[in-house]
């Protein structure tokens, strides 16, 4: 099953800033250059964040570069791009942002199947001290592993 996805981006900083709850696979309303962008890497999902306007959702400040061998046809890099998801989801999201005041944030980008899909996280910001204890928590593992290699019997 995993074969046939094939991971474009993540946005590993999410992870670190924010505590996700939830995540919602969803497809992406792209151009052709910005798809052969995709396929050639070259996306970041750095301080991207999504928004849902008009019962539509839409993905604000990712960056998609330009595609090298396009001809007089282009994209804008930084273009905001529209979400594909069902009625009921987008309504289940909407509650939530609202009611909790949580935030949706682009986790990764990866092809299923030739499709472009995008997985947006429902997100809470995380508080410095939670950041913290995730880096000692981090720091722990590591030193464990450490260990655990140096005295391994063989």
């Amino acid at each position: 099953m995993s074969s046939n996805i094939k991971i474009v981006t993540t946005n590993k900083k999410a992870r670190f800033d924010y505590h996700i709850s939830d995540t919602i696979e969803a497809g992406l309303v792209l151009r052709g250059t910005e798809v052969k962008s995709l396929r050639a890497g070259k996306c970041n999902l750095q301080d991207s964040y999504a928004r849902i306007r008009n019962g539509e959702v839409w993905v604000i400040g990712m960056h998609i570069g330009l595609y090298d061998n396009q001809g007089y046809v282009t994209h804008d890099p930084t273009a905001q791009r529209k979400l594909l998801l069902k009625r009921a989801e987008i309504a289940k999201l909407q509650r939530k942002v609202l009611e909790k005041g949580m935030t949706l944030i682009p986790l990764k980008i990866y092809f299923k199947n030739g499709w472009a899909k995008i997985e947006i996280g429902l997100a809470d910001s995380k508080r410095k001290y939670d950041k913290r204890q995730d880096i000692a928590r981090r720091d722990q593992e590591r030193e464990m592993k450490r260990l655990e290699k140096k005295y391994r019997v063989r």
